[in-house]
């Protein structure tokens, strides 16, 4: 007997997320990263300092490298202010303000 459910069997397919989930790095081969991105995070408070960014990046890469996320464009990630892999356009193709 169970309490609390209906009566009746109830089936759950759950469907994994299209972003945000990727396997744990148990063999901590990005945590130096991390960690540094983490102590960032804490110094600013949070805050989208461009330091913060460079490391995130760093740590969205090394992941890649090591199979522990798909292999995506850092333009598709949220790096679009061109902080290397040609996300944004050189200097002379950008539009003047």
């Amino acid at each position: 007997m169970s309490f609390g459910r209906p009566p009746g069997q109830l089936t759950f397919n759950p469907t994994p997320p299209e972003r945000g989930s990727f396997p744990l790095d148990h063999d901590g081969e990005c945590q130096p990263v991390m960690k540094d991105y983490l102590a960032c995070l804490k110094k600013v408070r949070g805050n989208n300092d461009p330091e913060c960014r460079t490391l995130a990046k760093a740590y969205l890469k090394c992941r890649m490298d090591h199979n522990l996320m798909a292999r995506d464009s850092f333009k598709n990630l949220g790096f679009h202010d061109g902080n290397g892999n040609g996300n944004a356009a050189p200097p002379s193709e950008k539009k003047s303000q």
